[in-house]
Order: C-alpha cells, then sequence, then structure tokens
C-alpha cells in the first residue's frame, strides 16, 4: 500500500495524488495513513494563505525529519514550487534520510 500526497495552495493534483492545502492537513494525511509502505510527496513550498495553518511546506519536512528520520519509513519527495530557495532548503534537508527524484 502506498499513498501520493500533493501539498499546494493553489495547484490541481495529478490523478492519482491526495490533494492537501496545509502543513497540518497534510501531517494529519500521513497519521492516517501510518501503514503505508511508501509515502510520495510532491511539495510545493510557498502556500499562501495556508500558511497560517502550520507554516510553508519546509515545515512539514521538519516534521517529518524530527517524527520519523528513525522509523525506518519509506518517504519519497518531489518538489514542484517556483521557488528554487525553497526548494533547495527542502531538498537539502530530506536528502539526508530519503530519495528525492
Amino acid at each position: 500500500m502506498y499513498i501520493k500526497i500533493w501539498l499546494d495552495d493553489i495547484r490541481e493534483a495529478p490523478i492519482d495524488y491526495e490533494r492537501t492545502h496545509s502543513v497540518n492537513e497534510t501531517k494529519q494525511l500521513v497519521l492516517k495513513n501510518q501503514d503505508a509502505k511508501i509515502i510520495y510527496f510532491d511539495l510545493d513550498h510557498d502556500l499562501g494563505e495556508y500558511a497560517s495553518d502550520g507554516g510553508d511546506a519546509i515545515k512539514l519536512v521538519d516534521w517529518l525529519i524530527e517524527t520519523y528520520h528513525d522509523k525506518n519509513k519509506h518517504f519519497v519527495f518531489h518538489f514542484h514550487s517556483m521557488n528554487p530557495v525553497g526548494v533547495d532548503n527542502m531538498k537539502h534537508a530530506v536528502e539526508r534520510y530519503w530519495e528525492v527524484i
């Protein structure tokens, strides 16, 4: 079992992704899918008005690292943000623990 999560405040998700708008909404989806063998994340960085619900996507990355870095979870990341600095920050944070594609 796997799940694909698309975090973005504006763009529509591809057909096979669960769309979330905020960091806190995404956290709830991750917690709800604890049994997933793989979770694919496709993340925007800047979440506009949804940043008030948990921050920009780097806050999700920080939470995932803090919560799961030693739990042998298989996460795969892709970043679709137009913010190159934000993408670099998220990429460098997760690539130590999980795959970035």
